[in-house]
Order: C-alpha cells, then structure tokens, then sequence
C-alpha cells in the first residue's frame, strides 16, 4: 500500500507518492476509468467524445475552435473526435455564413437524447465519488481546486516548463543555456 502524504510531504516531496500532481492523477483515474468504461462500453463514444458532448449539450452551438479552447484540446483533436461525432450522427456541422473557414457545431437530436441518457448516470457516479466527504471539506477542496487551476494558468503564461515533449522520436527537446565565449 502506498502511503499518503501530508501538507508537509506535498511541500518538500521526498518520492513519488508525495508529488501533488501524482496524488491528482491517481484520484482521477480512479473515478475517470470509470466513467471511460460506462461512456465506451455502454453508449459507444471515447471519453474525448463525452466531453464535447457534455459541452455542446451545455453551451448549445459553438465554432469549432471555441469548443477547443473550452476542452483545452488542440484543433486537430477536436476536429477529430467532431468528425467521429458527425459520422455517429451526434453532432451536426454548418458553415459560417460570413468566414466560410469557422465551422459551427450543436448536437443533434440523437447527440441531445444520448446526453440525456449518460449524464444522469455519470451524475450519480460523481455523486458516489463524493459520498462521505464533509460539506464544510468539499467547500475547502473546490477552493483548493480553484487555487490549483489558477496558479497553473499562471506558471503556463510566466512559461514555468520550458521542455516540450517530441513525441515522434519518444524523447524530450531540450533547450541547453548558451555558453558565452
């Protein structure tokens, strides 16, 4: 059993366990895979898919581009996963009339019918999720959450991270400090 951390381990981590965003991404994936399960399994659509279906059952019709920006995906993710939707005959696509390049999105009515089938049910695993936690303790999560999202909005802007990722080779771009002389 892995040990759990304390306010002082998350501020001076010692290994792995003790990582905030470790601890974050455990909590996640325990209430995530099952919601990925009931979503795939039961009603044929990716997590991703149950995203943009939430958000435009919620939003109502969007452009492409803000429903990328609302998820936080890159456009040609969500260009995918609207293909895929399309295709399912769950979302409909139409043309701006004045910028023929912005393409507008809403659910249709098969997409409004299986939004209002699924979300009850992810709604009461939410529920089950929070069973036995405090009022007054979930009020003090969500502001800690909220401080969470807000300061990694700010350490993204003031550029914190300077490595990026290349997937292609399956390794890390560094960017090595010049030497002088």
């Amino acid at each position: 059993m892995q040990s759990f951390p304390d306010a002082a381990a998350l501020r001076a981590p010692q290994s792995l366990d003790d990582l905030l965003l470790y601890r974050l991404s455990r909590a996640a994936r325990a209430g995530s895979g099952m919601a990925t399960r009931l979503v795939e399994g039961g009603f044929g659509i990716t997590r991703r898919e149950w995203g943009m279906i939430g958000t435009l059952a919620q939003e109502g019709e969007l452009t492409s581009s803000t429903l990328a920006a609302h998820l936080q995906l890159d456009r040609v993710r969500t260009s995918r996963g609207l293909r895929s939707l399309v295709d399912k005959k769950l979302v409909e696509r139409r043309q701006d009339a004045q910028d023929g390049r912005e393409v507008h999105v809403r659910l249709s009515p098969s997409g409004q019918q299986l939004f209002a089938r699924l979300f009850p049910r992810i709604a009461a695993l939410n529920t089950d999720l929070l069973a036995g936690i405090d009022p007054s303790e979930l009020d003090i999560f969500l502001r800690c959450l909220r401080h969470l999202e807000q300061r990694g909005g700010e350490l993204i802007a003031q550029g914190a991270v300077v490595e990026k990722a290349d997937r292609r080779s399956g390794g890390t771009r560094h960017r090595w400090p010049q030497r002088e002389g």
